[in-house]
């Protein structure tokens, strides 16, 4: 656990887990997570949904990632491409690179 003045790196302090993505909770509050994704050629299982309560503001600092919504849309995303995910939206990462690995900023939150 971190005090809140001490001095992180976005793209440090992570352990591997083999074959795992990484979701790392940076800040909560009674109505946010700010989350630390990384991935590294991780998508959505084909036969899954993925679908959240909170809308979902995620921006791709480092990489390369595609999410197909339930209606056909795709969205390719570059670093520095952020994107909204209405609550109970579907919707599924069909790709993320692997070199470099992708880092995300995700925020979920309730609309006030």
């Amino acid at each position: 656990m971190h005090r809140k003045t001490d001095k992180q790196n976005f793209y440090c302090g992570y352990k591997s887990v083999g074959a795992d993505e990484i979701f790392d909770n940076i800040l909560t509050g009674k109505k946010f997570i700010l989350e630390r994704i990384i991935s590294k050629g991780h998508s959505t299982p084909e036969n899954q949904w993925l679908e959240s309560k909170k809308e979902e503001w995620v921006i791709l600092l480092k990489g390369k990632a595609r999410i197909l919504f339930q209606n056909g849309v795709k969205v390719k995303l570059n670093e520095g491409d952020y994107i909204l995910i209405p609550k109970n939206t579907k919707h599924k990462v069909i790709y993320t690179s692997k070199k470099p690995e992708c880092f995300w900023l995700a925020i979920h939150y309730k609309n006030i």
